[in-house]
């Protein structure tokens, strides 16, 4: 397949037309293709990274502070570290079959370089800024939300690292409240197969109540359920 029918069907892959088809050249472009072919005057995507890092930053610290309000920062930078990490953004290039695109030198070739995690995250984000420099913004958040709300919906899914106790104790010492106290008020079931509920007190008042199989389990669904209420 000719390479310009490679870029057709990469744009429809991203489900993103250029308006200048070179911006998405360069980002597929590996530092090892240039210094093989100087005659193709093409350069390589990493001042592309650079800038596709910050607007991926922006994009989905955006999102995430728009649906995670009563998240703290510490719980923003955690949740972010995840989305952004090289592992996701390699999974996601490769669900774009990214791999297939790429210019690279005979040396990166033979060393596997299409299916290599940081070339393909490297590739992912020279894309990002492809799409910001083509399109703006607003095109640019609009491709990395689509891109990422898979991994999102199974990190919010799996609750990874999702410290809610954490976050509402930081919540607490920010704004000068209490710490907060909680309480069991009900254990039902047999031994084997308990279940608590706890309520969560701050300030001498219930803010939040769980139901869990274990203690911990229910602490942490009265935090969240705190956290959704003192936001209110």
């Amino acid at each position: 397949m000719s390479s310009d029918s490679l870029i057709e069907k990469l744009q429809k892959n991203l489900s993103y037309r250029f308006r200048n088809i070179e911006l998405l050249k360069e980002a597929l472009t590996h530092k090892s293709f240039v210094n093989e072919n100087p005659e193709t005057n093409l350069k390589d995507n990493e001042r592309l990274e650079f800038l596709g890092d910050a607007v991926l930053d922006l994009s989905i610290s955006t999102f995430l502070i728009k649906n995670f309000p009563y998240f703290q920062e510490g719980e923003l930078s955690r949740f972010k570290s995840m989305v952004v990490s090289e592992p996701s953004l390699s999974n996601i290039a490769a669900r774009l079959e990214l791999g297939q695109y790429l210019f690279l030198g005979k040396g990166e070739e033979q060393t596997g370089g299409r299916k290599k995690e940081s070339l393909l995250a490297n590739t992912l984000e020279a894309i990002f800024a492809a799409i910001y420099l083509d399109g703006g913004l607003a095109s640019a958040d609009e491709f990395i939300r689509v891109a990422f709300t898979e991994d999102i919906m199974m990190i919010v899914r799996e609750g990874i690292n999702l410290d809610y106790k954490t976050t509402l104790q930081e919540y607490c010492q920010a704004r000068g409240l209490s710490l907060p106290v909680y309480k069991v008020i009900k254990e039902t079931g047999p031994d084997h197969k308990k279940t608590f509920e706890i309520e969560l007190f701050i300030n001498g008042e219930v803010v939040g109540i769980g139901v869990g199989r274990n203690k911990k389990d229910a602490e942490q669904k009265a935090a969240k359920e705190a956290l959704k209420n003192l936001d209110k």
